[in-house]
């Protein structure tokens, strides 16, 4: 269950990173209470993931797919750059979170 705790959590970071991106292009209040409601989530699911995984994993893995979730979102929504590279260093971090859970 932790695991799947910890995969809520980096969706809540995932969605917490795009609702900024929303609310610096259209500033009301309701995106600012996503930004509060969708890191807050992120945060209490880490810490119930916690629990169970050791602490530089966890959080090793909550980045690491928070910040490919992000730059996928970037990608698929908001046109940024799919470049080569961009995916290379992408697929690195995925196989970083995949290499941890492998040994956790």
């Amino acid at each position: 269950m932790a695991w799947i705790f910890l995969v809520i959590a980096s969706f809540g970071e995932i969605f917490g990173v795009m609702s900024i991106n929303l609310y610096l292009r259209k500033k009301s209040i309701g995106w600012l209470l996503m930004i509060i409601l969708t890191f807050g989530s992120g945060f209490v699911f880490l810490s119930l993931a916690m629990r169970d995984i050791p602490l530089g994993t966890a959080y090793a893995i909550w980045t690491g797919l928070g910040a490919a979730g992000a730059v996928l979102m970037g990608i698929l929504f908001f046109k940024e750059s799919a470049g080569w590279k961009r995916i290379f260093f992408l697929l690195c971090i995925i196989a970083g979170a995949v290499g941890l859970k492998v040994l956790g």
